[in-house]
């Protein structure tokens, strides 16, 4: 969904089309102009990523959720060398919240904008520990280097969509680069 040319929701459905629409209705018509949406296949969604910048981005939430949502922007903008997977504990770190795992893991649930804020790379800690434990003991194997064989072995943990979805995502993500 775009909102005067701006990005409101990248979604599967149209759950978060409601609340933006509820949140339109306090402005006057003079305020917003247009109001769009179009199918964009998921394979095409690292092409509509790349040119995105964050002003293109329009946002409904608390500051809280947008200082989350940023945050996670900021880990896929500019493109990494190499996309990392985060548990929840240790982005809610990063998000300068140590203490507030269930607000952060709260708010990356509330994201509109799925892939573009990748709210996929951030998975249960036991997860990211088994990843971590994995890729030490493949270090010096064939896979060293390939964390995609781990995905269908691994709980990526909770996603508006479902966990294959979620595995879809982070695939692309790291194909991307």
């Amino acid at each position: 969904m775009e909102i005067d040319g701006r990005i409101a929701s990248v979604a599967a459905d149209y759950l978060h089309a409601s609340e933006i629409m509820a949140r339109l209705a306090s402005h006057s018509p003079s305020e917003v102009a247009e109001i769009r949406t179009r199918k964009v296949p998921t394979s095409a969604l690292p092409e509509l990523d790349a040119s995105v910048k964050w002003e293109d981005l329009q946002l409904y939430g608390t500051a809280f959720q947008k200082k989350v949502w940023e945050t996670l922007y900021g880990l896929t903008h500019p493109v990494p060398e190499r996309p990392k997977l985060l548990s929840y504990s240790d982005f809610a770190a990063l998000c300068g919240t140590p203490q507030g795992v269930r607000a952060t893991a709260h708010a990356l649930a509330l994201n509109p904008i799925a892939y573009i804020i990748p709210c996929h790379l951030v998975i249960p800690k036991e997860s990211s520990d088994r990843i971590a434990q994995i890729r030490e003991g493949a270090e010096n194997t064939l896979f060293r280097g390939s964390d995609l064989y781990l995905l269908d072995t691994i709980d990526v943990g909770e996603f508006e969509y479902g966990p294959d979805l979620k595995r879809e995502l982070i695939k692309l993500q790291f194909a991307k680069v």
